[in-house]
């Protein structure tokens, strides 16, 4: 891709070069170590790092301008587009620079508190079963087919995601499905995609240290659905749960086609009947306006009836065969860290879940008695630097619905563990009665603890990380693989 600075200013009422207007930009880049010869650097001023520190470095690597709204002194040779307001300016020249990947793919973006990997990986499946060339972006990992690229938050920032889009349509993508977070919304990370389906999955207590209030936090979610109305290809479409107060107000906001699921609400388009969870899968049917759609699943949980319930919705607002829908979903395999059985031959079960939210803890041990004939022990934490009101409501939660409850650190951060570990004991204490519970705020002896308290027939639940392999420290990022230390743990009880 080659685009002239002038060209690329002449998009940003107030931008001014100084340099050579003529100087020919072959990249855009925010991070100073991807810079290549002829990139324009991204200089932004963030709370922790500023990007003009890095000038020079880009400079020595060959970058040919920096973007920055500052008087900015650069090395001799370097041009600089200076804009009034960065997140307008990288709005409006990332796309276009990329010739508007988000334009050029059948985009499927799914939001909600909850749901949203599993979701998308159910929809992933179907399309690449149904013979479409597919892209992922999310939590995990992002995917083009079957090639892996690494992640560094569950939506990309503008310029990321961009040259992301634009990778996937030069290598013959039909579809690119992704998650989309509040904090995307709410930032724009999203500029310059037209989304053509929009999934909402449910909306429950989080990111309030970032929102606010949960009205914010719906309001961030709606402009998903609100972008429905922008752009030129057909067939846009709205699939929300309306089980979830929230679902009515996504609906509101969407100037789309509608396809509304449930499981309980009686007037949905989609509806799960016949609903049986089990220890090995779901069983249920789908009843909707094309008749009825039986699936046998290797995934459980009734939360995944639901995750199920949007991906459909979402397959058939994209016109696929219920062959493939069908298909796709009886051979789901299960997403990494997602209600994971970690089995080493133990006559117990242990389970690691990403839940770090009140509501997908609550979903996650419910889900764990279902299939239990015993006791359920749970060891979780709260993630530092994040909202410290869930932190109680989270012991709560735990204390009611285990047998036994061990309080450990996530990623603790810039934050003390112990203190993050007594915010959670104070809802601990107030349900958990006789029950016994224990504060271990080192991670990898409270799973060895759990593991050697289990008994035949009980449930190790292990939540909050995930398909995480590291863990954020105060002045370090260790590795750390709920599932790896589960392992060692069996391994030393066999």
């Amino acid at each position: 891709m080659r685009k002239r600075l002038k060209d690329l200013a002449a998009l940003v009422e107030g931008a001014e070069i100084a340099g050579d207007p003529q100087t020919v930009i072959t990249d855009i880049v925010q991070d100073s170590r991807q810079v290549s010869r002829g990139a324009m650097f991204v200089a932004l001023a963030g709370v922790h790092v500023d990007g003009h520190t890095f000038i020079s470095a880009a400079a020595a690597k060959g970058a040919a301008a920096v973007l920055t709204e500052t008087e900015t002194t650069v090395p001799p040779g370097m041009a600089v587009l200076r804009v009034p307001c960065m997140k307008t300016a990288l709005s409006i020249i990332v796309p276009a620079f990329w010739d508007y990947p988000g334009h050029a793919l059948r985009l499927i973006g799914i939001t909600g508190t909850n749901g949203k990997t599993t979701t998308s990986y159910l929809i992933r499946a179907i399309l690449r079963q149904a013979g479409k060339k597919t892209g992922l972006i999310g939590t995990i990992q992002n995917l083009i087919e079957e090639e892996k690229i690494p992640v560094h938050n569950t939506t990309p920032n503008v310029v990321d995601l961009q040259r992301l889009l634009a990778r996937m349509v030069a290598e013959g993508m039909e579809y690119a499905v992704m998650e989309v977070s509040s904090h995307a919304l709410d930032q724009n990370r999203v500029a310059g995609c037209e989304f053509d389906t929009a999934v909402f999955t449910n909306l429950t207590q989080d990111h309030l240290d970032y929102h606010g209030t949960m009205e914010n936090y719906r309001a961030a979610k709606g402009k998903l659905f609100q972008s429905l109305a922008v752009g030129e290809k057909p067939g846009k479409t709205a699939v929300v749960n309306v089980d979830d107060p929230a679902g009515a107000f996504m609906l509101q906001c969407a100037m789309a086609d509608h396809i509304t699921y449930a499981v309980q609400a009686g007037e949905a388009d989609l509806r799960a009947v016949e609903v049986r969870v089990h220890a090995s899968g779901a069983d249920f049917a789908v009843q909707g306006g094309f008749g009825r759609l039986k699936l046998r699943l290797k995934i459980t949980g009734l939360f995944n009836v639901y995750n199920v319930l949007g991906a459909v919705g979402a397959a058939l607002a994209e016109n696929m065969p219920l062959t493939a829908i069908e298909k796709a979903l009886t051979e789901f395999p299960g997403v990494p860290g997602r209600f994971e059985l970690v089995d080493c031959g133990q006559p117990f079960a242990v389970v690691v879940d990403y839940a770090h939210t009140p509501d997908g803890l609550e979903n996650i041990l419910k889900t764990a008695r279902q299939i239990t004939p015993h006791h359920i022990i749970t060891v979780f934490g709260c993630g530092g630097d994040r909202d410290k009101t869930k932190r109680p409501i989270m012991g709560r939660i735990a204390a009611e619905m285990s047998d036994a409850v061990i309080v450990t650190s996530d990623n603790p951060r810039s934050e003390d563990p112990a203190a993050i570990v007594g915010e959670v004991m104070t809802g601990v204490r107030e349900k958990i009665g006789v029950k016994a519970v224990e504060a271990i705020p080192d991670r990898r002896q409270a799973i060895f603890v759990a593991i050697a308290m289990a008994q035949p027939g009980d449930t190790v639940v292990i939540a909050g990380k995930g398909h995480e392999d590291y863990q954020i420290l105060k002045n370090e990022t260790i590795h750390f693989d709920d599932r790896e230390v589960a392992r060692e743990a069996l391994g030393g009880i066999a």
